[in-house]
C-alpha cells in the first residue's frame, strides 16, 4: 500500500511541532550571560528521523555565545503523524529559538535587535567552547565579517532608515527588514556510485542520491564525461552525450545513500570520479596497444575492442 503524493504531503509534510520554554540572563548592554531551554518535540507515532532533531537544533542554537548554556530536549511519542525531514530539520527550529531570545532581550532593553545580535556573536575563543572539534582554525571563522559584508552590499542601513521613516508616517501600514545569521554544519559522508560502460559505447551511471531539482544528475553526468575523457589528454573525445543517469535501486546499489546535508551532489560526483578512475586505469593499456597498431582511436573504437580483452 502506498499514498499518492498529495495525501503523503498532508500527512507527513511540515516540520516537527515543539513546545519551548526558556530562561535567559543578560546585562543592560544586551550581552547575554546564560540561557536554559526546555524543549518538548512532538515526534509523532513513529521515530522516523526524530532522533536527529535534538542534535540539529543545538547545532543551530549555538550560533550565538550564550555564556552558560543548558538545555533539556525530550522527544515525545504522540498520536499524530510523524513529520518527515526537509531542508535542515531541527536547524530551522533551533535558529528560530535563538532569534526569539535575541528579539526578546532587545525588546526588553528597548535596543535594536541587530546590535544585540552583534554583541552576542562568537569570538574564536567562545566558538572553540561551543563547537569543540569542529570550530576549525581562527581565520576560518568569518561569520562577523560576512554579516558586515552582506549589510554593506544590500545597503541594509540605508534601507533601514527608509523603513523607519515610512513607519513613522503611516499609522496602519508598517514595513520591516531584518539581517539574521544562520549556521549549518556540513559534513561529507560516504556515498555509493556505479559506472557501467556498454559494448555500444554508451555509459550508464547510478548514484545513491535522488534528483529533486538540485541538479544532481546534471553534475554527475558532467563528472562522468570529464573523468572518462581523461583517457584523451587533448580532450578530443566529448563523452557527455554518451552518458545516461538512471535511478538506482537496492539491487544495483545495495548500500544506498540518502539525499541530505547539502553534500549529496558533491559526494556522488566524487564516487563517480573514483569509479571512472578505475575504468581509466583498466583501459589505458588497451588504448596504448591499439594506438601503437593503428594510430589515434576514438571512444567507440576503444570500447568495441574491450570484449575478449582480459584486464
Amino acid at each position: 500500500m502506498y499514498l499518492d503524493r498529495k495525501t503523503d504531503m498532508i500527512m507527513t509534510g511540515g516540520r516537527h511541532p515543539m513546545h519551548i520554554n526558556y530562561s535567559v540572563g543578560f546585562k543592560s548592554d544586551g550581552k547575554i550571560t546564560a540561557l536554559h531551554v526546555d524543549i518538548l518535540v512532538n515526534a509523532g507515532i513513529t521515530i522516523d528521523v526524530s532522533g536527529i532533531i535534538p542534535h540539529n537544533m543545538v547545532s543551530a542554537l549555538k550560533k550565538y555565545n550564550w555564556g552558560a548554556l543548558s538545555f533539556d530536549i525530550k522527544l515525545c511519542k504522540t498520536n499524530f503523524s510523524t513529520k518527515s525531514a526537509m531542508r535542515g530539520p531541527g536547524e530551522l527550529q533551533g535558529s528560530f529559538i535563538a532569534e526569539s531570545v535575541i528579539e526578546h532581550v532587545a525588546s526588553f532593553l528597548s535596543m535594536d535587535a541587530n546590535s544585540v545580535r552583534k554583541k552576542n556573536l562568537h569570538t574564536y575563543d567562545s566558538l572553540m567552547l561551543f563547537y569543540e572539534g569542529s570550530a576549525g582554525d581562527a581565520p576560518e571563522y568569518t561569520l562577523p565579517a560576512m554579516i558586515d559584508e552582506l549589510a554593506s552590499s544590500a545597503s541594509y542601513f540605508d534601507r533601514l532608515e527608509i523603513i523607519r521613516h515610512f513607519n513613522s508616517c503611516n499609522k496602519w501600514r508598517k514595513r520591516g527588514i531584518s539581517l539574521v545569521p544562520v549556521v549549518y554544519q556540513v559534513v561529507l559522508r560516504p556515498t555509493p556510485g556505479k559506472v557501467s560502460v556498454l559494448t555500444d559505447g554508451s555509459i550508464v551511471v547510478e548514484v545513491g542520491g535522488i534528483e529533486i531539482g538540485q541538479g544532481l544528475w546534471t553534475k554527475v553526468k558532467q563528472m562522468t564525461a570529464f573523468a572518462l575523457g581523461q583517457l584523451w589528454v587533448d580532450g578530443s573525445q566529448n563523452l557527455l552525450d554518451r552518458v545516461r543517469i538512471i535511478q538506482a535501486d537496492t539491487l544495483s546499489l545495495v548500500q544506498g545513500g540518502l539525499t541530505a546535508g547539502s553534500t549529496t551532489s558533491e559526494a556522488s560526483c566524487e564516487a563517480v570520479r573514483l569509479s571512472c578512475n578505475v575504468l581509466v586505469d583498466r583501459l589505458k593499456s588497451l588504448k596504448q596497444s591499439l594506438e601503437d597498431k593503428i594510430g589515434s582511436i576514438s571512444w567507440d573504437t576503444l570500447i568495441s575492442q574491450v570484449r575478449g580483452f582480459y584486464f
